[in-house]
């Protein structure tokens, strides 16, 4: 399983611009009874963090959306290599679609897919 978490805020400056209502994702993936987010900080660099149950109450009342997707993350999934926090979500749900380049983007395309 692998949770697709997305965000209204964020302190960059390029998504406040260019995205409408959800500026941010990230990547949840189960790692035996903990779940660790990778979080796509900037180009070149990925934050992993462990989260428990609680945390992701906490994230919930945040305002943050999950979208849960079957599957496990891909094999040569590495956060490091992607140049926005969409592109690394799709390199993780082995996803391509060339045209979704926005965090909304990428939600409506999980949305219609399930």
């Amino acid at each position: 399983m692998i949770i697709i978490a997305f965000a209204q805020n964020t302190s960059r400056i390029w998504p406040r611009i260019i995205c409408r209502r959800y500026r941010h994702c990230a990547v949840i993936a189960p790692a035996g009874d903990k779940l660790v987010l990778h979080q796509f900080t900037r180009r070149g660099q990925c934050t992993t963090l462990t989260l428990s149950a609680r945390d992701m109450r906490i994230l919930g009342r945040g305002g943050w959306v999950f979208i849960y997707l079957p599957g496990t993350l891909a094999a040569d999934f590495d956060g490091a290599s992607a140049r926005t926090c969409v592109a690394m979500a799709k390199h993780a749900a082995r996803i391509s679609a060339p045209f979704v380049q926005t965090p909304l983007a990428l939600y409506k395309y999980l949305m219609r897919r399930a």
